[in-house]
Order: structure tokens, then sequence, then C-alpha cells
């Protein structure tokens, strides 16, 4: 079967964060089953990323030399009524502006109209979770449940990787990772390490990411010193490198689709402490779940884990769940999903 993926995330990891992993992830799964998986992409750049989406999926048209079209997220939403076309929510965008502010909201809710309009159009609607799919119905009207089909991790390229980069804790290191958006919610992370590092004096708390908040937080952190740094974007194997050193991966985020770094914490076998909303409790339910926008919450859970054999006890569940994500079992679901038998989700 010959597929094309449409799609505006930036198709690199320092850019397109866990979006642009889950995609080419499965690419390659598919492709490894046989079929054919063609990335349409924008070819003109601009500093206004919707601006540069509206441009792309404006220039958009049906091809029938596929047999199957898939539009991620709002991508693709001018030509989801043809035949043959599914749209894939990596999460709902709608959700997601909740929690966010000034331009950063504008120009999302922008991208959560088009999206509402792809997802109505579409012949079939995928989402990563049961949580973003009650979003999808929630907020863009769809009368039947998406299909959900969750985002793969290569189990066999991520231990690799995590073998040929060690790296050991000098301390008592947490990691973060994502894009620094609001409803992340790092500030709340690094109001829990000012609780604990006179208790912890070495605590480290690493940062990996960039975004629109890069700036804001830093300010907040510059009364921690050394107990917070920065590392920014980071490639794949500086990222593997960043799990083995870790001793706990945190993530405290208040709104997520699904979170595929929850899967490489899990692949790591790092325990997992993270705020109980969104689709965390669905994706990593060994994790030690927390009461969202608790400095104090997420303090005394970081602290429970300071015993080496607790981190053990929790990461090992986490380990063999994870699993259930590896990207050939995935790329299967994806299939039996999205194909012309597959169940409908139009409104």
């Amino acid at each position: 079967m010959r597929i094309r993926f449409l799609t505006s995330t930036p198709l690199d990891i320092r850019h397109g964060s866990g979006t642009y992993v889950g995609m080419q992830v499965l690419a390659r799964a598919l492709g490894n089953l046989g079929h054919t998986v063609d990335f349409e992409t924008p070819r003109v750049h601009l500093p206004v990323y919707t601006l540069e989406r509206l441009i792309f999926n404006r220039g958009l048209r049906p091809k029938a030399e596929y047999d199957l079209t898939v539009g991620f997220d709002m991508d693709g939403y001018r030509i989801a009524a043809e035949a043959g076309h599914v749209a894939a929510l990596k999460g709902v965008v709608a959700d997601e502006v909740r929690f966010e502010t000034g331009l950063t909201r504008l120009t999302m809710s922008i991208q959560a109209r088009c999206e509402r309009l792809h997802v109505q159009r579409a012949e079939r609607v995928l989402v990563t979770s049961r949580y973003s799919g009650e979003r999808a119905c929630e907020f863009y009207g769809l009368r039947r449940f998406p299909a959900v089909v969750p985002e793969p991790i290569d189990l066999g390229e991520w231990r690799r990787m995590l073998q040929e980069h060690p790296a050991e804790s000098t301390g008592f290191t947490v990691l973060f990772v994502g894009r620094l958006y609001r409803r992340k919610r790092v500030e709340v992370l690094l109001g829990a390490a000012a609780r604990l590092r006179a208790r912890i004096p070495e605590l480290e708390v690493r940062i990996v990411g960039d975004g629109p908040c890069a700036g804001r937080l830093r300010g907040l952190a510059r009364d921690l010193g050394g107990t917070v740094t920065w590392l920014g974007d980071v490639t794949r194997s500086e990222l593997a490198a960043e799990y083995n050193r870790c001793d706990i991966f945190c993530l405290p985020s208040v709104q997520e689709g699904f979170g595929i770094v929850l899967l490489e914490a899990m692949a790591a076998a790092k325990p997992i402490v993270a705020a109980r909303a969104g689709a965390i409790p669905e994706v990593a339910p060994d994790s030690l779940l927390v009461a969202p926008e608790s400095e104090e919450a997420l303090a005394a859970g970081l602290e429970e884990l300071r015993s080496p054999e607790r981190r053990s006890a929790l990461g090992a569940p986490g380990a063999a769940y994870v699993e259930r994500f590896d990207a050939p079992l995935v790329a299967g679901q994806f299939l039996k999903a999205a194909s012309p038998t597959g169940s409908s989700a139009r409104s």
C-alpha cells in the first residue's frame, strides 16, 4: 500500500519534538511491513508557524496514486472530504490552547479551528489516547468516538542508543524533556526544586527542550543557581545519555494528549513522577502520580524516590508496560484503524 503523510511539523527532533518522533517511527515501521510512506511537507518556511501551516494547506491537492492519505493534526483539512483521507490527531489543539496565553494562544486558536474542520470532514479519525478522543468529541463535536492508536516507540533502536550512550548521575538527578509551553508547568518543577534543595543538597534538575516560555522559566530559576541545568534542544544520542544519567523522570504537565517522553523514560526503566492529568495516567499507569499544579505534592513525590530500591521498584513495571507500544505492534493497529473498513468517527 502507498501512503501519503501530510504534515507541517518540522521534521527534526530539535523543533518537531514528540510529534516528529512519532511520525518517523510509524513511517519506518510501516515500511518494514512492506508499505511505502511518502511525506508531504511545506516547501516555504516562515517565521510564523501558523501562517506557514495555512499556506501549506492551501496548496494541498488530492493525489489518486495513493491508497491512503493521512493528515496529521490540522494538516489536510481542505482536502479531508476526499475518499481515503484519515485525520490523525497527535493531540487536540483546542484542548492545548486553554493553557496558553498571548500570541501562542492566538495562533493556536486559528489552528484549532482548522483542526475542527479536518476531523469533521475526514472519512476516519484517529487519536493517540482515550483522553484525546474525549477532548476531540468535546471540542470538535464528533458524534462517534475516534479510533485510538497510541504513539509508537522503536524499542530496539531506543535500547541500542541507551547502551551506546552511557551516563551516570553525580547526585540526585531529575530530568524533564519537552517543549517549554505553559501547559508543561515547568515552573511547578522549579518550585518543587526550591523546596527540596535544602533537604537534598545533591539535587540537580536537568531540563531538555526549548519553547515560548524558555526566557520566563530561566528567570524564575535564577535563584536556584546550580540546582537547575538548562540543556536546550539536544540530539537523539544526547537525549539517550540524559535518560541514562537521570534518577527520576518528571513530567508536571497539566495537559498531555499522549507523551512520547513517557515511553522513552519507561524504556530506560526510569521511575516517573508526574501530574495526574491528561493522558499521563493512561500512558504510564505505573508512575507516581501527584496533584497537578502543586509544588508541595511534586516535591513530596520526588523526595519519596530518594531510595534507589524504591526507584527500581517503580521503574521495572514501566519497562515491561512499554512493550505494548513497540513500533511493529502499533503499525499493525494503525493499518487496521486507518483502512477503509475501519471505524469512522465522522460527525
